[in-house]
Parts: C-alpha cells; structure tokens; sequence
C-alpha cells in the first residue's frame, strides 16, 4: 500500500511539474494567419508577459489557463499579424489631421471652398494649412494658380501640400512672406512655377518647398505632442501596430521618446532619421538604437531623397516626360551624396533608405550604393530604396544582386494608373510598379501607404497588391495584372517583410513562439473572401504587446 501511494504520489507530482505556466490571454476559436511556415493557419494562440507563448489548436491552448488568464473566443473570426506599413509619416499624418483635408476635392474651386471655411474660424494673420488636392482629379489637369486663392484669403498666409507632398500651392500673402518674386531663382532640386506673365503662380516643387516653409512658425512642443498622439490612434483603429516612420528630426524624435517613456507610444516605430547634415551626425554619434521603451522605437536608419514625384513631374526619368517634351524631372540631390552617406552608415551600423521614384533616380542610386558597398563590404546591410516605381529592365536584378530592397507602396499603383501612361508613355510604363518582376529576382518587396499620402487603411495596399484594381474594381481585369502579388505574398508584404526590412523579424511580422503579441481581429477573412469584397473588411479589433489597444464600437 505504502509502495502505492508513493506511486501515485510519483505520478501527481509529474503531471503538476508538466503543466505548462500559466496564460495572460488565450486567443480561440479563430481561424489565425500566422505568417509562419511552421505553423500557418492554427485555431487558436497564448500570450505571457507580452509574447506569444504557443500557437496550435484550442485544446491545446487550453491546457496554459488560469483563473486570472484572459480568454478572448473569437467564434471564428480571422486573426493575423499587426500590420506594418513599411513608408509613413507619422507626424505627417497627425498634421493632416490638423489641417484642411483636400483629398477627394474635383476641382481647383472646391479646394478653394475648403479653405474659405477654415478661414471663418481662424485668427486674421495666423497660417492656413491643407493637403491633399490633386490636379489629376480636375476637369483642368493644368497645376493650378494662386490667384482665385489669394482673392479669398487676403488676411492670412496659406500652404497646400500637393497630395504626395513634393508639390505645394501657396497664396500671395506665403509669396510675400518668402520673398519670392518673379526674380527668384529656382533652388537646386526645386522649381517655381510662373504663370503665363511670368510671375510666380502659387505653385513650388520639392526643394522649392523650403522657401516658404522656412518662414512658417515652428509648431509648438504641445503641438507636435497632438499630432502624435492622434496619428497613433489613428493607426490602431485600421489595424497598424508598427510604422517605418519616413525622415524623422531629432527635435520630432525626442517627442516620440517623452511619449514613449509616458508610455503613451502605443506603436512599434522604426524611424528614418532625416538626411540633413546636423541629424546625419546626430544620429551616428549616438549609434544605433534598437527596441527602446519596451519595443516603441528603433533608430538605426537614415532616410535620403533622389528625386520628387511622378504626379508634379519632380520624378527623375532617364528620358524627357511624354507630356512635358524637355523635361526629365529634379535630382534632389548632388551627386555623390547617396554614396557619402552610406559609406559613413556602413561604417555605423545603419541602414540607408533613399526615395527613388523616376527610373534615372533608381539607377543612380542602385549605381552609388554600389559604390558604396565596394568601399565597405557588408553582408547584410539591408540597404533599401523607397517607392522604386519606375525602372528600366535593366536594373530590375541589380536589386537582389545588390541586396537592396525595394520598398514599395501598392495603392500608389492604384492612384496614379489613370494617368501614369501619360506622363511616362507604354513603354516605360512596363516597368511601373512591377512589384511581381522584382519577387521573381528573388527580394523581398514591404508593403506600405506613404501616409498620408494615400488613405491611411492599410489593406487598400492589400487589395491593390492582389487586384491592380480600385476600389470599384476597375480596370477589369486589373492594371498591368501579370504584376500582381499572391495573397500570401501580399500579407507578408504588411506583416513579415516590413519587419524584415527593418531587423525586427525576431520580434515581429509573424506569430511565432517568442514573438512579441501583435495582432489583428477582422470582421471577415481577407485571405478567403473575393477579391472584390476585400475592401469591406472592418478591422474588430487592434492588439499591441498582448494588450487590447482598440475595440471597434
């Protein structure tokens, strides 16, 4: 008897030492995209101290629950990963959320419209700021001119950002203020409109932008604190838990930090420091940051500009534009400077990210991070290029031979395909956002918006990544559709990739053991459903770190 109960008592104490710990949350009865290949699609995942801890069936998952664990039954719904949109702009996006939002307006008179109405609330003499128009949209798709604007606003200065931003419109009284007269130069990289007298017509380009800015009061700490905080909500309700935060200032970075450190961060930030001089060497002094304020912010990268923009014709193309016969577009920078910066970035352990849009812009930049790399072999150095929009079928492989990384924005394809044919042609247009020319080399291809450029909803970029499509599903068929994403491929493209493409894969991207808890619950399942419907799907709800960030109503 005493043989036996000693037996038994063997057996007890095992089957205690065999449970597993405890679970802060259970996530079942959901059909979970985990981005793993070891697991891809399970029923059900743990979370402890902010990690998941298992992925596999429900009653598996069962066996880590306590009286305190949370148990989330999700009845079937669709989990994945946290998105990341791979290009944004954080403050931007708060700004925008500030300002006169133009997006959607048909005509030069309903932007005009808009800001008559911000005027009626706003102090005589104080700035008046908007973005988002887009002459394409217009019956005149001519840029437009300041006067009908200055008419209607006499008392105030006014700045509106092109919708990609390398555009603005300003008034009479922004002219003034920046001394811009028909005697001003054009700035290197920059240009000012005239209008047919030849005076300045309101309308300045990429570097020209800086004329006017430079003069515009600086926005207060308390400012730029909102703006921050309303971005970041913002992005939770669509499903964003991380961002690549697109040419960041340190004084804009230390408020990230004073939020972070309030825990009042509630995203997962990898920040491109601005490529200005006095940041550059800011940056490298105090080396590269990585996963600071429990996984809020990562600064180890730099981020370069090549060129302007296709919609403003800033965009650097290696022939004249078919619409504008002379012209090829701005370099944004002089020469050599991509090469400059990445030789001292290799040597700090930093990541370079270089705006690249026209197919000139591309290939020097691919040819001085060549350079770049001879002068510093590095094996894994993730260098990227942002937007690679236009290329020649002779640089397509120079990417993964290169390592580069093509970081790209789908629902750019989406917008700008009803007129991209004009400006660049049928022939380069083959080489537009060829996202399935580049998978087949071999890279990776991150996914992102550019916001607030696009609509901050990340899975337009999804649904243009599979569709070529709008969002009334036109053209049938899909633009250029022999370039279009898998659905797997586009749900690494905001998930797994991203990370990737900012070091964070160990951490995030996928839903791994050991991986830190962000995920996604849908109202209906965006890897099953038809490509027209996908559009419809609501995000439920948003989780950072196992911790319920939003809750949709």
């Amino acid at each position: 008897m005493r043989a036996t109960t000693l037996f038994l008592g063997l057996i007890a104490s095992c089957v205690v030492a065999a449970a597993p710990p405890a679970a802060d949350l259970i996530v079942h009865d959901a059909r979970i995209y985990t981005v793993d290949a070891t697991h891809p699609v399970v029923q059900a995942l743990v979370v402890r101290d902010g990690r998941v801890v298992f992925v596999g069936s429900t009653r598996e998952a069962m066996t880590f629950r306590a009286a305190k664990t949370q148990v989330l039954d999700l009845d079937g719904a669709a989990v994945i990963p946290g998105m990341i949109d791979a290009h944004a702009h954080l403050l931007g996006l708060g700004q925008s959320l500030q300002t006169i939002d133009l997006r959607g307006t048909a005509s030069f008179d309903a932007v005009i419209a808009r800001v008559v109405e911000r005027r009626a609330a706003t102090v005589p003499g104080r700035w008046i700021v908007g973005r988002g128009w887009d002459q394409n949209d217009w019956a005149d798709t001519r840029f437009p001119e300041h006067a009908a604007l200055s008419a209607n606003t006499a008392d105030h200065p006014v700045l509106l950002e092109r919708v990609d931003g390398h555009a603005v419109l300003v008034n009479a009284a922004a002219l003034k203020a920046a001394g811009i007269t028909r005697d001003t130069p054009d700035p290197a990289g920059g240009r000012i409109e005239h209008d047919a007298e030849g005076e300045p017509s309101g309308v300045l380009v990429d570097n020209a932008i800086d004329l006017v800015t430079k003069v515009m009061p600086a926005a207060t700490p308390d400012e730029l604190r909102d703006a921050v905080t309303r971005a970041i909500a913002e992005l939770q309700r669509w499903g964003l838990t991380g961002i690549h935060d697109a040419g960041v200032t340190r004084d804009v970075i230390g408020v990230y930090e004073a939020l972070a450190r309030e825990g009042r961060h509630g995203l997962r930030n990898y920040v491109m420091v601005a490529g200005n001089d006095a940041d550059i060497d800011w940056a490298l002094q105090r080396g590269a940051q990585n996963g600071l304020y429990d996984g809020r912010l990562w600064i180890r990268s730099i981020k370069l500009s090549a060129d302007g923009a296709l919609g403003s014709r800033g965009a650097w193309l290696l022939e004249p534009y078919a619409d504008a016969p002379g012209h090829s577009g701005l370099a944004t920078l002089p020469a050599g400077r991509v090469r400059a910066v990445a030789t001292r970035a290799l040597k700090a352990g930093f990541q370079v990210n270089t705006h690249a849009i026209g197919d000139r812009a591309n290939r020097v930049v691919l040819d001085e991070l060549s350079e770049a790399l001879d002068a510093v072999p590095v094996a894994d150095h993730r260098f990227r290029i942002e937007h690679a929009q236009i290329l020649h079928p002779d640089d397509l492989a120079r990417f993964a031979e290169l390592g580069v990384i093509p970081s790209m924005q789908s629902s750019h394809q989406t917008s700008d395909m009803y007129w991209a044919g004009v400006r660049i042609g049928p022939t380069r247009e083959l080489g537009a956002y060829a996202w399935r020319s580049l998978l087949d080399t071999g890279v990776i291809v991150p996914n992102g918006s550019d916001l607030p450029v696009e609509l901050t909803n990340p899975l337009i970029s999804f649904h243009a990544a599979v569709s070529r499509q709008d969002a009334k599903d036109w053209p049938a068929g899909g633009w250029h559709p022999e370039q279009r994403m898998t659905r797997d491929e586009a749900l690494k493209s905001m998930t797994l990739w991203p990370a990737q493409a900012a070091f964070m894969e160990a951490e995030v991207g996928s839903l791994g053991v050991g991986k830190r808890a962000d995920f996604v619950v849908l109202d209906q399942d965006l890897m099953r459903v038809p490509a027209e419907l996908i559009l419809r799907t609501r995000v439920r709800q948003t989780w950072l770190g196992g911790e319920r960030v939003y809750a949709a109503d």
